[in-house]
């Protein structure tokens, strides 16, 4: 056990993020603001003290608008200012939608080499019926995570160490039924197609964090069926010295627990993660007595048993004027 804790100690960037490591005694506080990158202005977050940065959504699509041609402005543009300001950038380099919005760029559809560069993901069961649930690069393509990748050691040229660190988004997608399972896609080679990609972007940052938002895997489901796909990307990441995390942090919600908030508790030491408070989150109920969770309570949560190093807090309404900012305020540095 001693050596395998040496192991991944020494896995972990010489300095991933911020090198003061406050983070790793209390959560580094972001806002995330999706792509309302504009808000970054708001005087209550540029004001709030203990809100360390923003996280921002920029597509892959935006990022790469043609084959090998890449435009970096609007990141350029927001960490300009962000650091101007004194605050901190973590980016969310999105290759997955959950509407009918395309995020990829145009050539990979065009292409014939990328085997048709995105495919539809549904959700539901066969009981219920399967709904279109958005769109998914071809993660488990090789070709495709190759662009990927190519983008990631471009961004990492002008950004690593500048910025606090990158997302890759969750990991959770759905091909449950035959009839939408893409060409070349399997449950184990979807796993490995996204340890492939912690490794692309573990290898382009050096110097920022790395977090893939581990949150569920398709073919399998735990504690009862369980393949080995969403421990392995998590062990996988930890060996290398990636983070992990997840879009929700949802105590009361029995799925999350035996999922991505088991494996987040139960990491070993010198392991990032990181998690984003989303739409929802503070909706949530505890259904024992009836109560709809508090950001003191989540917080506590993340602290005392996540042991997060950063949270990113949503701008859903009411909760993000009225109970999130006001909590923050009351957080001793």
């Amino acid at each position: 056990m001693i050596a395998m804790l040496a192991a991944l100690s020494m896995a972990l960037p010489a300095s991933c993020g911020t090198p003061d490591r406050n983070r790793d005694i209390t959560p580094h506080n972001y806002v995330f603001f999706r792509r309302d990158h504009d808000r970054i202005a708001d005087t209550a977050f540029l004001y709030h003290p203990n809100v360390v940065g923003a996280q921002l959504t920029f597509t892959w699509r935006e990022l790469e608008p043609r084959s090998g041609e890449y435009d970096f402005e609007g990141v350029r543009k927001r960490l300009a200012f962000l650091k101007s300001q004194g605050k901190r950038l973590f980016l969310q380099i999105q290759d997955v939608s959950f509407s009918e919005a395309s995020v990829t760029p145009d050539y990979l559809r065009s292409d014939t080499a990328y085997h048709g560069g995105i495919a539809r993901k549904y959700e539901g069961s066969a009981k219920d019926g399967f709904q279109f649930g958005g769109w998914v690069a071809r993660r488990w393509d090789p070709a495709v995570r190759e662009r990927f990748s190519l983008l990631l050691a471009a961004l990492a040229r002008e950004f690593d160490g500048a910025i606090e660190g990158v997302v890759i988004p969750e990991t959770s997608i759905d091909f449950e039924h035959p009839e939408h399972r893409p060409s070349g896609y399997s449950p184990q080679v979807y796993a490995e197609g996204i340890q492939s990609m912690i490794t692309s972007a573990r290898n382009a940052f050096q110097r920022s964090c790395v977090v893939i938002y581990a949150n569920f895997m398709p073919g399998e489901w735990l504690p009862g069926d369980d393949r080995g796909y969403l421990r392995g990307v998590h062990t996988h990441a930890a060996a290398i010295g990636a983070g992990v995390g997840g879009p929700d942090v949802m105590p009361y919600r029995p799925f999350q627990r035996s999922h991505s908030l088991s494996l987040i508790e139960k990491r070993a030491p010198g392991v990032i993660a990181a998690m984003a408070v989303q739409d929802g989150n503070l909706a949530d109920v505890n259904k024992s007595n009836g109560q709809r969770i508090s950001v003191a309570e989540l917080y506590a949560f993340s602290v005392d048993r996540l042991r997060l190093n950063y949270l990113f807090w949503g701008t859903e309404e009411p909760y993000y004027t009225a109970d999130v900012l006001p909590y923050l305020r009351t957080l001793t540095k």
